[in-house]
């Protein structure tokens, strides 16, 4: 299904009306129903809350952490599903309709997002796009194969430093993160076309993978949810705040335990780390590009296999969600063992189990960096 065909997208938002006015209980309604009438106040409590749709794991994340109990956050991306090319369902859409807030990734990595905001009859939705102001990366452009080999640490750091180190303080300032379709589209006049609209024109979405943008995405989604009831902006300041200093104690531990590591390169399943890479000065080598579902060519897999051999690479990350198959074929032929780099796209059933979140799944990351790194 693809919602570049204009049939599809006026079936589904058919489906959706009838989804959304054929006797579907609200979310307090159904409260009510199940709890009997002694959860009255518990229901109305419910109902002040504002109604926050996210996209995906990151944005419910970052998007819970500064709401705090001031918003009910839900995720339209299923636990273990992987996003870059799921779709929304009609009962999906009715859902994002009714919502006082909608919190997405931006830069292509939710490529039914125009089609469906545009057609939305909501005309108070609040739509965040949190990766909003970050200067993004054209994918492949931080990857380095084996042909880039010889780049030293101080030819690849931060070519894009000046520009995507810009200040939180700086960023704040633009809280126009109400975005029209209008607005929006020149960024994805790409998607309309068949095939894997998530490619964007080649942008790479991955920017919650830096703890350092994952803190301007964060106050994107502050400024949202202050729009959307002002009468809480100083709660969802205080909230981000000390979430932020969670992250600014991530970045500060990434760039210590990369300062003095014996090698700068790392294989990774997927270009998911560009951005990461470019923080913290890393060469990122993937073996396929941005969709964890693109299958490498066979010169790409003999481009990767040469780097591996050249460099002594003692260590080929895959990742959670997607066939490890690749990574394991690569280390097998030269000698390496394996190693999960998450890129967070969501979190699998365990990992939820075990009480995982976006810092503690990083930290792990980093763990896993700084082995590979020291080989």
């Amino acid at each position: 299904m693809k919602f570049s065909k204009k049939a599809t997208l006026g079936l589904l938002f058919s489906l959706t009306l009838i989804v959304a006015g054929c006797g579907q209980k609200s979310a307090s309604d159904t409260n009510a129903s199940s709890t009997g009438t002694g959860n009255a106040v518990s229901t109305e409590s419910e109902a002040a809350k504002l109604n926050v749709q996210v996209s995906f794991y990151p944005m419910y994340e970052f998007t819970k952490n500064v709401a705090g109990d001031l918003a009910e956050v839900h995720t339209l991306v299923p636990a273990g599903m992987e996003p870059h090319d799921w779709e929304p369902t009609p009962q999906d859409i009715a859902s994002i309709e009714k919502a006082d807030v909608l919190v997405y990734n931006g830069a292509g990595m939710e490529s039914w997002m125009d089609q469906v905001t545009g057609s939305l009859s909501n005309a108070s939705l609040i739509q965040v796009e949190a990766s909003k102001g970050i200067n993004l990366l054209e994918g492949g452009e931080h990857d380095h194969h084996h042909g880039d080999s010889e780049a030293t640490e101080d030819d690849h750091n931060h070519d894009h430093n000046q520009t995507n180190q810009a200040t939180t303080e700086e960023h704040d300032h633009d809280h126009a993160v109400e975005v029209t379709s209008e607005e929006h589209d020149h960024d994805h006049d790409a998607e309309a076309e068949e095939g894997h609209g998530h490619d964007h024109g080649g942008l790479d979405p991955h920017v919650w993978l830096s703890p350092a943008l994952a803190v301007k995405e964060v106050r994107n989604i502050e400024a949202g949810l202050a729009q959307a009831a002002p009468e809480h902006a100083e709660q969802f300041k205080q909230n981000a705040d000390a979430y932020v200093a969670q992250l600014e104690s991530l970045d500060q531990d990434f760039k210590a335990a990369v300062a003095d590591s014996k090698r700068k390169d790392f294989i990774t399943q997927h270009a998911a780390f560009g951005y990461l890479a470019q923080e913290y000065g890393l060469q990122q080598v993937p073996i396929a590009g941005l969709s964890p579902e693109q299958e490498p060519s066979a010169a790409q897999m003999a481009s990767v296999i040469d780097f591996a051999k050249e460099h002594q690479v003692k260590t080929i990350f895959f990742e959670t969600l997607v066939s490890s198959k690749v990574s394991e074929t690569i280390a097998s032929e030269v000698g390496a063992q394996t190693a999960v780099l998450n890129p967070i796209e969501g979190l699998t059933e365990e990992e939820i189990a075990a009480g995982m979140d976006y810092i503690s799944v990083m930290r792990q990351n980093l763990e896993a960096l700084k082995v590979a790194l020291n080989e």
